[in-house]
């Protein structure tokens, strides 16, 4: 097929050797007239024989050489000597007739052929290139599967133009192809790619009619076909692509899982619009109509055909940012902006004309306005977390809901830490030592100037996260709960931040260490309140009366400050084992330092004073613990349930233990598995076959198991005798 420049309307030179008058040539646009002829309203010239294709180009060609010329040249005497310029006059009209029929025919064939080489985008076509592909997984790591489907590579879609090995200055190349056009009016980015939309021939014909309809005032119509052919195109896409017509109220109006759906399948989509489609639809329009006449014809087609998808497009996010600010959106919108932020290169490049001035000032000010939005929620949620107004004390003084919706939240906003220094540029509002008022902690930053605003606002929503908390424990009627309460809670913070490398970062070793000091004054503060007043009974003073040291005891006295203790003991055992510390390490921690002042002056004062009490009558209603009772007592405490509870599960833990023991001892592969890791399991087993020998290696477990068994039910039976009566009745074994 012949080029543009052979086949170009009235700037091009056909280069066919049949040259065709203008009589013929109105000949050929007639038969072809749609209005006249069934035959042309059937067949479409383009879709059959290139001869006729050609012909017809001539004889449109030939039309407007004569609508240009500056005089039609009639001869005066064609009609028996009848005025000349009526003839003249008659052959316009023709030629006006002719060029109207030929141009409402190449607009017929322009849709057609617009039509029939539309096909959907193929989803394997719909990927990144390489670079931008490698980029964008490192920061999507987790996302749905959704998501490799639309970036999936391979296929057989439309063929892929990609960029990733151009200098950022150099224009975006073309396929080699007859049609002219300039190929350079926007730079190519290293994550835009295009497709070949519509084959090569075809672009090439409706590039030949495009610029005989220009030529011939026909600009308006052509453009209007195009864009509405290419919209609906694109339009198909956007299905495609999960992208829905919503209004701006429609969005503002889903519920929030809803609408986060959404927004993770617009990012997705908004990078494949702008990366793929939209460029693809630049060039497709630059092929057709670059070069064309003076105006800038291409860039009128390409905002024609994407403005109307662009601004649905961008609506959605528009919706989001300025929508009713809560915490829980905080994280969403913060992604919106990233990948405006990243997208904002490939929207100022591929809408870089000044017909497309308003959709680049639209993705400007969606994304000031969703840092606007980023802002403000920060500072809601610092009011939200210094007015949170619950006056219900969680049970057993664990973590409250608060601190680990706060921290979490806070943990997540480390994560977008750079895009969040670059937004957050003011200090938190915060209250200060001098202004007296009750309801807002003090809090002076002259220690933490060198901190970036973001670290400072993270400081403070930990700061009065502790003020909240604070208040929260007055609503315990127990002092010693609501110390532990905020040793939980302070300790589940310094936890968070010393788990998180970024928080840490922000926060700082400074801070780190006033929250570490205030985790170990809270448990300090416990100590005090539960067990100085235990110890005190465990003290010598008042026990002497005159006369020697080591007779001169009063018995009467000893036998209250045991009583006092048994009492205020029972007393700290039965409320304290309900409480709950989550962390086991913290609770493990804090039992050992119970156990480091509470096991020493217990075995002391026992070992000065046992044989007093046991040497007059009924000792047992003194000296109801042995230091033993206590060590046992305090592994009960911060469990979150009854002391009597956590004794009856050892019982049945033991008990079940010996039972499985008992029934072993019938089966050596049971007790082989029950008793030897795989390793040993080999050497074992020989020694297993020996009945004498196995009830030798188990008899051994059994009775030191019965042992346990009956100390633990020595605990557990102090409250409930009866109870356990029974249950020897159901374990013959335990005799």
């Amino acid at each position: 097929m012949a080029s543009p420049e052979e086949t170009g309307g009235g700037s091009g030179t056909w280069s066919c050797s049949n040259n065709i008058d203008l009589e013929e040539a109105q000949k050929i646009i007639l038969r072809w007239d749609s209005s006249a002829s069934e035959e042309a309203r059937e067949k479409m010239i383009f879709t059959g024989d290139r001869h006729e294709v050609d012909r017809y180009l001539l004889a449109v060609d030939e039309i407007q050489r004569s609508m240009s010329s500056a005089s039609i040249s009639a001869d005066p005497t064609a009609d028996g000597g009848g005025n000349g310029e009526d003839s003249k006059d008659q052959v316009q009209d023709e030629v006006n007739s002719a060029i109207q029929i030929a141009m409402a025919r190449l607009e017929d064939e322009f849709r057609n052929i617009l039509i029939s080489h539309t096909a959907p985008i193929e989803e394997e076509a719909l990927t990144d290139n390489p670079a931008a592909a490698a980029a964008e997984s490192s920061n999507s790591a987790g996302e749905s599967a959704e998501e490799d489907r639309l970036s999936g590579s391979g296929g057989s879609g439309p063929q892929v133009v990609e960029e990733t090995d151009l200098n950022l200055s150099d224009p975006i190349p073309r396929t080699d192809s007859s049609v002219s056009n300039s190929s350079g009016s926007y730079r190519s980015m290293s994550s835009i790619k295009e497709l070949d939309l519509i084959p090569e021939e075809a672009v090439s014909d409706l590039r030949c009619i495009a610029e005989r309809m220009v030529s011939a005032g026909y600009l308006r119509e052509c453009i209007q076909v195009y864009g509405s052919v290419r919209k609906s195109a694109v339009d198909s896409s956007f299905r495609r692509l999960g992208i829905e017509k919503l209004s701006i109220g429609d969005i503002q109006r889903l519920e929030w899982d809803s609408l986060e759906s959404k927004i993770r399948r617009w990012i997705r989509a908004a990078k494949v619009c702008v990366r793929i489609l939209f460029a693809s639809e630049k060039k497709l329009c630059e092929q057709i109509f670059d070069g064309i006449e003076t105006a800038a014809v291409d860039e009128a087609c390409f905002v024609e055909t994407v403005k109307g998808p662009a601004v649905q497009l961008f609506n959605f996010a528009e919706a989001v940012s300025i929508s009713r600010r809560s915490p829980e959106k905080m994280f969403k919108i913060l992604d919106l902006h990233d990948a405006l932020v990243d997208l904002m290169p490939d929207i100022e490049s591929v809408f870089d004309s000044k017909s497309a001035d308003s959709i680049r000032v639209q993705a400007a000010e969606i994304l000031s306005r969703l840092a606007e939005a980023a802002r403000g929620i920060l500072s809601e949620f610092e009011n939200a977390v210094l007015r949170e107004p619950s006056k219900i004390p969680v049970p057993g003084g664990t973590i409250h809901p608060l601190t680990r919706y706060v921290m979490n939240y806070i943990s997540l906003i480390s994560d977008y830490k750079q895009t969040l220094l670059e937004l957050i540029m003011s200090k938190p509002s915060t209250g200060s030592r001098y202004s007296g008022d009750p309801t807002t902690p003090d809090m002076e930053f002259a220690e933490l100037e060198s901190k970036p605003p973001l670290a400072l606002h993270l400081i403070w929503i930990i700061v009065i996260l502790q003020f909240n908390l604070d208040g929260k424990s007055k609503l315990y009627k127990d002092a010693s709960l609501a110390h532990l309460f905020l040793m939980n809670n302070v300790h589940y913070i310094v936890q968070k931040v010393k788990g998180s490398m970024e928080l840490r970062e922000m926060i700082g070793d400074y801070y780190l260490r006033k929250l570490t000091g205030k985790l170990r004054q809270s448990a300090t503060n416990y100590q005090r309140a539960t067990w100085v007043g235990v110890l005190y009974c465990l003290r010598d003073e008042g026990l002497h009366v005159s006369g020697s040291f080591s007779s001169g005891v009063s018995k009467s006295a000893l036998r209250e400050r045991f009583k006092s203790f048994n009492g205020m003991f029972e007393e700290v055992h039965r409320t304290q084992a309900t409480w709950l510390i989550p962390d086991t390490q913290l609770r493990e921690e804090l039992r050992i330092s119970i156990s480091e002042k509470l096991i020493p002056a217990y075995r002391s004062f026992l070992g000065r004073f046992r044989s007093h009490i046991e040497s007059g009558r009924h000792p047992e209603n003194y000296i109801k613990y042995s230091v033993e009772d206590l060590e046992s007592a305090v592994l009960d405490f911060f469990e979150g349930c009854p002391a009597s509870q956590h004794s009856r599960k050892r019982v049945e833990r033991i008990g079940l233990l010996l039972l499985l023991l008992l029934q072993c001892a019938t089966d050596g592969k049971r007790i082989e598995h029950l008793m030897f890791d795989s390793g040993t399991m080999e050497k074992k087993r020989a020694r297993f076959s020996q009945p004498e020998c196995f009830c030798t290696v188990v008899k051994r477990p059994i009775e030191s198991t019965k042992t346990c068994l009956v100390e633990e039910e020595e605990d557990a039976l102090e409250d409930n005798q009866e109870e356990m009566k029974k249950k020897n009745k159901k374990m013959p074994w335990f005799g």
